[in-house]
């Protein structure tokens, strides 16, 4: 069973998960799917209509006749990853088709890999179906390639990622997804609650709602109401709790009319954990980074939102060494986080992105000052996580499980969310328990990010 503390990149997806067997002569497609979960979902769609089409797919290199990698481009870093992986599925397979938000940089991508097949930008889906049917021409056969009602999924069966829109509208100086992904394009309401329907009905016990900017759903349709569903994020949540789902948010921004979801969870129609990308505390900070928020009111909003609902987790990620960040400014941080007292962080060094306007910012940060920012207010945010955690043993949570080996059942708590969060571990009588059973558990020891406890009952 593995342990925390997980990777701190505030980009990174869960590991795609495929499985699938081709028929005799069935044209098949890998698929290397890195960035964040909305990448994730890119990927889910892509090849949902691939096999729609009669396309296997591979889990592997070896068993492809051509390799999609979608690409992320948030960080440098990020971006060499992807070159790394594209560099990867060259070597082992040859037959390379990239896309995903790197491919908005087709030039950066053929000058380290010219003989990749064909570049796509981010949810270009029918681009990357015309590249792949160059590559490899589909054989459907539709008495046999039956397509899950669902679609497919690279995530485990008991949850699934929802997207309810597209890009972004904010001007972040660090940021350039809305560069690559665009403004805010949301979903229907209904349209949304359909698909949440259909993935209940299949068996999701857990549904992880994201977007670039949760709190402006429907912005861009005025709040538009269609086939019974209003499209606000209020009403949206308040739709997918009576499903009978655990409803998470991500990527909320903490909007006024955030402290409307909070009623939702203290009712139990929606968990009470919120994903809210703060990024700093300092105004001074804030406003070179261009961000909607104020830390003082904030800190006032988290405060009601606790007084409203007291069990509620809060989750954030925060960029250290950001260009003039002064050591006063980032002891405000830290000071904040004292006062915040935020259930689980994340962290990032600053780093330039090619197209971003902070580059263009004056005092950027020596290296090594960032290295020691971030840990200092690592060990900050562990502090706050191991006394959070220590206060729950003797107490008794509704977990999930997410899966059981020779050693236990591995389990989340409405706490954590997969991959990015903590995790609960039974090492005793958990055998019959299965992937996806919600079940309740006694806590009887805790470590920085994790605990210990003991099954009670299903």
């Amino acid at each position: 069973m593995s342990q925390n503390p997980p990777s701190l990149r505030p980009d990174l997806a869960p590991r795609a998960l495929i499985q699938d067997a081709p028929r005799a002569g069935q044209p098949t497609i890998g698929m290397v799917s890195l960035g964040c979960p909305k990448a994730l979902v890119d990927s889910e769609r892509i090849l949902t209509r691939l096999r729609a089409e009669g396309y296997a797919i591979s889990p592997d290199y070896a068993g492809a006749d051509a390799v999609i990698v979608n690409t992320c481009g948030f960080l440098d870093s990020a971006k060499a990853e992807s070159l790394e992986a594209i560099g990867e599925a060259l070597r082992e397979n040859g037959r390379v088709i990239v896309t995903g938000c790197l491919g908005a940089e087709p030039e950066y991508i053929t000058g380290a890999h010219p003989k990749v097949m064909a570049v796509t930008g981010p949810h270009q889906y029918e681009q990357v179906l015309d590249a792949v049917h160059g590559a490899v021409p589909p054989s459907p056969d539709p008495f046999i390639d039956l397509l899950p009602a669902t679609g497919v999924r690279l995530t485990p069966r008991h949850f699934s990622y929802l997207k309810i829109s597209e890009g972004c509208n904010h001007k972040c100086k660090f940021c350039i997804i809305p560069d690559m992904r665009g403004r805010l394009v949301s979903r229907p309401a209904h349209a949304v609650i359909r698909e949440a329907e259909k993935l209940v009905e299949a068996g999701v016990r857990e549904l992880l709602v994201i977007s670039q900017d949760t709190s402006a759903y429907g912005v861009d349709l005025k709040h538009a109401e269609a086939k019974g569903h209003r499209a606000h994020i209020t009403d949206l949540a308040r739709d997918l709790g009576s499903l009978g789902a655990w409803v998470r948010l991500h990527y909320v921004y903490p909007y006024p009319h955030v402290r409307d979801l909070i009623p939702l969870m203290a009712e139990g129609l929606v968990l009470p954990y919120l994903d809210i990308p703060f990024q700093h505390a300092h105004p001074e900070v804030l406003k070179r980074m261009a961000r909607p928020a104020a830390a003082a009111k904030t800190l006032d909003e988290i405060a009601r939102w606790r007084a409203d609902c007291p069990e509620i987790v809060l989750r954030s990620t925060f960029i250290v060494g950001y260009p003039g960040e002064t050591e006063e400014e980032f002891q405000t941080l830290l000071d904040w986080m004292d006062e915040a007292q935020l259930d689980r962080v994340g962290c990032f060094q600053y780093e330039d992105v090619a197209g971003a306007r902070s580059n263009a910012l004056p005092d950027h940060v020596a290296p090594e000052l960032k290295q020691e920012r971030w840990e200092r207010f690592m060990e900050k945010a562990q502090a706050i996580s191991e006394a959070k955690l220590a206060a729950k043993v003797g107490s008794v949570q509704e977990v999930i499980v997410d899966s059981v080996d020779d050693e236990g059942a591995t389990c989340r708590t409405k706490a954590d969310a997969p991959e990015i969060d903590g995790n609960l571990f039974i090492d005793e009588d958990f055998e019959g328990l299965q992937p996806g059973d919600i079940v309740k558990v006694e806590v009887e020891e805790a470590s920085d990010y994790d605990l210990w406890g003991r099954l009670l009952e299903k």
